[in-house]
């Protein structure tokens, strides 16, 4: 009789928190858990680049990531930025069949990259992250998603390494606009080279002295 009530007992316990799927620590302070938290939903507008970023510190870590409607995506950028090519799946047309794929993938990949090529229902989106939370998948989304956890908004960027109409882009400065739900709810700016010169996704100084950028919304800057 002990034995039943303790089987029973164990399998009433609420699951123990899958850990926080790790990114590159310049990208830490935009996320509640200093992490990609499996079972929730991280939207990025305006930057594939910082899309990219976030599956960096994981695929070279040795977790598989699948990116699932992503058509065109930069290889040559995504391994520039430190993305592992060889731990990246790529299903860049799924069309009708997006969710399936996504689906599917859950259960093999610790992140997925989702663009989704139309808008995603509520219905949708809960069923998504339901199996992302029961396989221990984390999800970027690169584009419109209802009620995600965390919203990461590039709303500013300034180009370096070109001036009087000569030269290479060298290194982007970017501002991103923090928000979501709960740990994530206290709206913020800060402020992140995307790459810099060396090719680093590292901190830059506070968001409202890059160019453009203003208390409360920060504005486009254009190095020239």
């Amino acid at each position: 009789m002990e034995t039943t009530i303790s089987a029973l007992a164990a399998q009433l316990q609420p699951p123990r928190p899958t850990p926080a799927v790790p990114v590159l620590p310049a990208l830490q302070d935009l996320l509640p858990d200093r992490g990609l938290r499996p079972g929730t939903a991280v939207r990025v507008g305006g930057s594939t680049a910082l899309a990219l970023a976030l599956l960096a510190a994981a695929t070279t870590a040795g977790t598989w990531c699948a990116a699932i409607g992503c058509e065109g995506l930069g290889l040559v950028a995504a391994a520039e930025i430190g993305v592992a090519l060889d731990r990246l799946h790529l299903v860049e047309r799924p069309g009708e069949h997006f969710e399936d794929a996504a689906a599917a993938y859950a259960d093999a990949a610790g992140v997925l990259l989702l663009r989704p090529g139309r808008p995603v229902s509520d219905r949708s989106a809960a069923r998504l992250t339901a199996l992302a939370r029961r396989h221990g998948c984390a999800l970027v989304v690169d584009g419109p998603w209802p009620s995600p956890q965390v919203q990461l908004q590039v709303s500013a960027r300034q180009w370096t390494g070109v001036g009087m109409g000569r030269g290479r882009l060298r290194g982007q400065r970017v501002v991103v606009e923090v928000g979501g739900r709960g740990a994530a709810a206290r709206g913020r700016q800060v402020g992140l080279w995307l790459p810099d010169a060396d090719g680093r996704v590292c901190l830059d100084a506070p968001a409202e002295r890059l160019p453009g950028a203003r208390a409360g919304r920060a504005q486009l800057a254009v190095a020239r």
